[in-house]
Parts: C-alpha cells; sequence; structure tokens
C-alpha cells in the first residue's frame, strides 16, 4: 500500500470575492517528487501556504505527515521555501542558517552540510545582501533543508538560477529523492517539471485539472503531419483518425495516433491530391499536455492567455 505523505479534499481558498484555490484534492506519495505545475497566480503558492498552516482554507481539509496543517510535531519534520528567502541582510548567508539552526537544537556541522549542498560554502561568510538571486534562492534551500526534513515543500526552487545551477538544484532534488524524501516542487517550468518529477499535479484558475504520473498526463504517441493544402490535409486526417484525434501545433497537424497508423495516413493524403512534405512520430511534450487541459500556453519565461 502506497503511504500518501499528503492528502487534500476540496481544500479551497477565497480573498473576498476573488477564488484563489478551488476544491483541489491532491496526494502525494511517500519518496516521490511531486510537480505542482501551473502559471503564476494559478493558486499553487496558496494551496502551499494552505498545507503549512500558515494560510486557513475557507472550506475542505488536508493532512500533511498524518496531521493537521500546521501541527507542531509534523512541522518539526518538513523543510519548506515559500515566495522566496528571507534572510537578515546584514548577516552572512552562514550566519543566517546558524540562527536558524539554534532555534532547531543543530550545530555548526548541520550548518555546513547544508551549504555544501547547494554550493555556498564557499561563499558562506559573505552577507546575505550581497548575495545574486540565484545565490538567495540556493540559501532558501539550504534553511529548508535544515534538520534533514522528511518532506520538502519548494517553490520556485530554481528561480534566478543560471542554467548550470538550475541543472544542480534538479540533481539535488532528485538525490534527495533518492534518498527517500518526498519533495513538493511547485513550477512554472515545464521542463523542469518533465525532468525531475514522477507525478505531477496540474493546476490553472485555481482548479487542479489532472493529476498522474508524467507518463500518463503526456499521453500516447503523436503523429506529425505537414501537407497542402493545410485544410484538405486536415479533412483527410480528420476522416482517417476522428476529428477529436487533430489538431494544429505550429502550422503543422498533430494527431493523436501510433507510428503504425503512418502508412494509412500516407496513402489517403496523396490519393486525396495532398502534397506530403512530412510524416513522423513525435514525442508529445509536457506542454502540449499543458496547453491542451488549460488553453494556456506556458513556457519557461512566463504564462500568457
Amino acid at each position: 500500500m502506497v503511504e500518501h505523505v499528503i492528502v487534500t479534499n476540496g481544500l479551497t481558498k477565497r480573498y473576498g470575492d476573488r477564488l484563489a484555490v478551488d476544491a483541489v484534492g491532491l496526494t502525494v506519495q511517500c519518496g516521490e517528487v511531486y510537480g505542482f505545475l501551473g502559471p503564476n497566480a494559478a493558486g499553487k503558492t496558496t494551496t502551499l501556504r494552505m498545507l503549512l498552516g500558515l494560510v486557513r482554507p475557507n472550506s475542505g481539509d488536508a493532512v500533511v505527515l498524518g496531521a493537521p496543517p500546521g501541527a507542531p510535531g509534523a512541522l518539526a519534520r518538513i523543510g519548506a521555501l515559500v515566495e522566496g528567502p528571507g534572510f537578515y541582510p546584514y548577516l552572512s548567508g552562514r550566519d543566517n542558517l546558524r540562527v536558524l539552526a539554534r532555534y532547531e537544537g543543530l550545530d555548526d556541522v548541520a550548518v555546513e552540510a547544508v551549504l555544501e549542498m547547494v554550493d555556498l560554502a564557499a561563499r558562506g561568510s559573505d552577507r546575505f545582501r550581497s548575495y545574486s538571486l540565484g545565490m538567495k534562492q540556493r540559501l532558501g534551500v539550504a534553511s529548508a533543508l535544515l534538520g534533514r526534513p522528511e518532506l520538502l515543500i519548494l517553490d520556485e526552487p530554481t528561480n534566478g538560477l543560471d542554467p548550470a545551477g538550475m541543472a544542480d538544484m534538479r540533481h539535488l532534488i532528485r538525490a534527495l529523492a533518492d534518498q527517500g524524501r518526498t519533495v513538493l516542487l511547485a513550477s512554472h517550468l515545464l521542463g523542469e517539471v518533465q525532468q525531475i518529477c514522477d507525478r505531477v499535479g496540474v493546476i490553472a484558475a485555481g482548479r487542479l485539472l489532472a493529476e498522474s504520473t508524467v507518463a500518463d498526463v503526456l499521453g500516447g504517441a503523436n503523429l506529425l503531419v505537414r501537407g497542402e493544402p493545410m485544410p484538405a490535409a486536415r479533412a483527410v486526417a480528420e476522416r482517417v483518425v476522428g476529428a477529436d484525434h487533430v489538431s494544429v501545433v505550429d502550422g503543422a497537424l498533430l494527431l493523436s495516433a501510433d507510428a503504425g497508423r503512418a502508412p494509412e495516413l500516407t496513402r489517403a493524403l496523396v490519393s486525396a491530391g495532398i502534397a506530403v512534405h512530412e510524416v513522423r512520430p513525435r514525442e508529445r511534450t509536457l506542454e502540449d499536455a499543458f496547453f491542451a487541459l488549460t488553453g494556456i500556453e506556458l513556457d519557461d519565461d512566463e504564462a500568457t492567455p
């Protein structure tokens, strides 16, 4: 039986007339990296804050590590970075972590260990206010790792990191999961989620639209077809595989059909007088799946309705 680290039922939060989170029901399993994927203002951060007991829901409930959100015993087993790190600007990165470590009853050995994990040991003596955005983000992740928590809740952990830093962070998160820890990772970065997450929950406008493994969300095989004239090519494709399985992506036809349908489709196109330029298998990306679910184009820079 799979142990659920987080379970929510109908979790809802309103701010005045605005519905920020709408009856979200998600499950995070022990030892997995769960990607909470959605554009800005989708409700990701509000949901995380409710899971930590920082915000009370208007309705619904949640269980985190077997306890209600905010229960002291459960919080002691959670490391979190939500809405960016907050530290004393006049203290060094190392001293900021020492302050937090003292509250948790930890010694300097624990501080040095997490500085090494996020590759900040060499800059640990520098004042926090001198850090770049990426360094501040890494120090925030280091603070979440103090005390070797069972559950990590990370809100956009690669924010501000350069490509090398993002790769290092992905490697660290996967390594933590391999050690048996559970990671709930909120992100709008499709590539980040697709590369490191075991399962994904897709949220938009406060509603959880899908929750499954990354492979299941991506769906089955696809065929990419380019032919002229396009309207006639689309009509033929819809006749062969069904109208519900044909869409237009970047000026080409994307068919929800496996590679075995390619010969049949090509013959039908040629017989109809279509100039066929290309028929090839195409792996569906998380971007395709997200757009199909939400109607929102999401990339690694921004989300645009």
